[in-house]
């Protein structure tokens, strides 16, 4: 009991540490006029945050009690070395995010959730608040292979607080690029600028949280381009609102499976890329960033 009380304490001090990183990024903002944060922008991100957050809270027994009884009920092995035990559930996880995350961008059913965070034109510490709202519906599932590796419930839910407050940090246009040796393993505000940019060749690029060798493992890195404009958001801009900022994706992804000729097309407008269409008349990034090539 005691160890999860210094958790919670953990998770709050280090969530607390965040709001003030962000009051004092708004604040040099506004101060200095850099038009990082827009008050409507703003209020939508901490709307979509509690929205996120009361569905979280609702699912957050169940995924407990799914991750516990997999790890009761189903584990294959576990790891009695305290330092080991935490090394590899910080990188099993952190790699799950990968596979989590990049299911968010080439399944178009998991990108009409994911494109919420996404929508913003702004790119800032609250952009990170910004959630992907019915992930918690879904997101067990992809974290189910911790509970089989012999991971606990607590640890698991742990480490992923853990790896998301960092994930928040690099919502950020204030810092530059770091240390060479930084850049090439973890995460950076840089790396996720690039994540965040709808310019053509930065799409799909840079889905770690913690670490940025996944990327570079699997062929989804692309480093930040010196004099390039970065612009943020969508590549086509959905209507204002925070209801349609979370609905619009799959209210065209329902329209396209309605109008798609056969169950096969069906389907695949669910499960291809985003920009995948049947006759042609969209593009998915990787088509687009081809042609991008081509013309260079």
């Amino acid at each position: 009991m005691n160890e999860l009380l210094d958790k919670n304490l953990s998770i709050v001090s280090l969530f607390g540490f965040v709001i003030l990183l962000t009051l004092v990024e708004m604040y040099f903002s506004y101060a200095h006029d850099k038009k990082v944060y827009h008050g409507r922008d703003t209020w939508t991100n901490v709307y979509l945050m509690t929205a996120a957050f009361v569905i979280n809270l609702t699912m957050k027994t169940g995924t407990f009690f799914l991750l516990d009884y997999f790890y009761h009920e189903y584990r294959f092995f576990e790891i009695s070395n305290a330092f080991l035990y935490w090394t590899v559930l910080i990188l099993a996880q952190d790699f799950l995010y990968w596979v989590l995350h990049a299911t968010g961008h080439y399944v178009r059913l998991f990108w009409a959730m994911h494109v919420t965070h996404h929508s913003s034109e702004y790119f800032n510490l609250t952009t990170g608040f910004r959630s992907t709202v019915f992930e918690p519906l879904y997101r067990v599932f992809f974290y189910l292979p911790l509970a089989l590796m012999g991971f606990n419930a607590f640890d698991i839910l742990f480490a992923y607080l853990i790896t998301q407050i960092y994930g928040n940090l690099v919502h950020t246009q204030a810092v530059g690029k770091l240390h060479p040796i930084i850049e090439y393993i973890l995460v950076t505000p840089s790396h996720h600028r690039v994540h965040h940019a709808s310019n053509v060749r930065y799409l799909d690029k840079n889905m770690g949280m913690v670490l940025i060798l996944w990327d570079r493992m699997f062929g989804t890195f692309q480093e930040e381009i010196p004099g390039e404009e970065i612009k943020y958001g969508l590549t086509s801009k959905p209507e204002p609102g925070a209801v349609n900022i979370i609905f619009h994706e799959l209210i065209a992804l329902s329209d396209d499976v309605k109008r798609a000729p056969g169950w096969k097309n069906k389907i695949k407008y669910m499960f291809y890329p985003p920009g995948w269409s049947h006759n042609g008349e969209s593009k998915t990034s990787k088509s687009l960033q081809k042609e991008l090539i081509d013309q260079s």
